[in-house]
């Protein structure tokens, strides 16, 4: 099969394939090994950028307090599924107190990025490029030259022109992919702090300072004065570091107390793909987009240059109203389970709280069909972990829903490459 031009394997992510002879434990240790350079890529990569994140937080809350809006773009489909991410967790917040914030994903689906920007972008407009390593550059760097033109704060991930430039030091995708996931979402977290010190926003008076008491070692941001910026950026590069070193914890624990599920599901994905089987993959809000890496990622070439017939439930709007219409928003995903999944497929089911109505029933059908169901879910797994309502359940550990988001996507990654790595023998074992 030609290479898809949205792949996203790089040549440094280790063996193109185990052997015919190859165990469950050497696939174990292979696990132990993508962990282990996710771990020293995050270490490394938020301590370098931990302080000009910060800063970054400032300017951002200083633009969206005269009006601007974020606007992120990407066109393959790995980097629409992280503009679409982004999109929704400014939009729809959904840790308590945090504000939404106007938020909107470009996808070049509706043309070219540049024409989309000029017809919608604002000078205070924040706006940021997605793309991978291997796909063409070129539209997203006229696009961020039209919005710097136009007097947007603009921010990139590789070298194609932005303001804020953060380059994830690591040649692998997927875990680029995971470190830029998680500096969105501090980005996200951390922009609020800065609305709690309206003196610190251009054009915004001073308020009376908060007394944290007790609570200050909760909530060190509080005791600021407002006029005071350094002490607020140095709180929150910590912050940022402390929120670097939760996801590299919790990445640790999904892939190490979860490893037995996910060779096991890297098992059933290999004797179903390699059998002429598909994929099927869903979620809501922020795992919906997540839903739609996975699906990227298995149509696109892996390690051993394998790509895979993988379908995302989430992605056709006029299915998923139609059916949220006429029938209920719990039956989106079971009524497409129905139309398309087939005995001996394999279901993915992505849920941060492992409780979400429409994803137990999605499951329920497809055990009723007789796919094989993975679910990663968060918290202490919820229904779905349980009640084991799906086959191989992989749980994070986590309340903290970006955090989950961040480690679920390492699992997923992990798995996909398994999946391909896994020969008959090893499936087997």
């Amino acid at each position: 099969m030609a290479r898809l031009a949205d792949r996203r394997r790089s040549g440094s992510r280790g063996d193109a394939r185990l052997t015919a002879t190859s165990t469950r434990d050497a696939l174990g240790a292979h696990l132990q090994a993508m962990l282990a350079r996710r771990t020293d890529a995050n270490h490394e990569f938020f301590a370098q950028e931990a302080e000009r994140l910060a800063r970054l937080c400032h300017l951002m809350a200083e633009r969206f307090a005269r009006g601007g809006r974020l606007i992120a773009f990407g066109t393959s489909l790995a980097a629409r599924s992280d503009a679409r991410h982004v999109a929704v967790e400014f939009v729809h917040p959904v840790i308590v107190g945090k504000r939404a914030l106007a938020a909107i994903a470009l996808t070049g689906d509706e043309g070219e990025l540049q024409c989309q920007l000029d017809l919608i972008a604002r000078e205070d407009d924040i706006v940021i490029a997605f793309l991978a390593q291997d796909d063409d550059a070129s539209a997203a760097t006229r696009a961020l030259e039209l919005a710097r033109r136009r007097g947007c704060l603009t921010i990139g991930f590789s070298n194609i022109g932005a303001d804020w430039e953060f380059e994830p030091p690591t040649d692998d995708d997927c875990i680029r992919q995971e470190l830029v996931e998680t500096l969105y979402h501090v980005l996200w977290e951390l922009v609020h702090v800065f609305f709690d010190h309206r003196g610190l926003l251009a054009g915004r008076d001073a308020r009376r300072v908060h007394d944290a008491g007790a609570s200050s070692f909760l909530y060190p941001f509080l005791a600021e004065r407002e006029h005071e910026l350094e002490p607020v950026v140095e709180n929150v590069r910590r912050s940022v570091l402390m929120k670097a070193a939760e996801i590299g914890a919790l990445r640790a624990q999904t892939l190490n107390e979860n490893a037995d599920a996910l060779l096991g599901a890297a098992s059933a994905l290999h004797q179903t793909l390699e059998h002429g089987g598909k994929l099927l993959a869903l979620g809501n809000g922020g795992s919906a987009t997540d839903a739609m890496d996975v699906v990227a990622d298995f149509r696109a070439e892996g390690v051993a240059g394998r790509a895979w017939p993988a379908i995302d439930l989430t992605e056709d709007s006029g299915i998923l109203t139609a059916i949220a219409n006429d029938i209920g928003i719990d039956a989106i995903f079971s009524r497409q389970v129905i139309a398309y999944g087939l005995r001996g497929d394999v279901l993915i089911a992505l849920s941060t709280s492992g409780n979400s109505h429409n994803v137990i029933e999605a499951l329920g059908e497809a055990r009723r069909r007789g796919l094989s169901t993975v679910a990663m879910v968060g918290y202490d797994g919820g229904r779905v972990g349980f009640e084991q309502l799906a086959d191989h359940v992989v749980i994070t550990r986590s309340e903290h829903i970006p955090r989950i988001q961040e480690a679920q996507a390492s699992a997923y990654h992990a798995l996909r490459e398994l999946a391909e790595l896994v020969t008959d023998a090893g499936a087997a074992a």
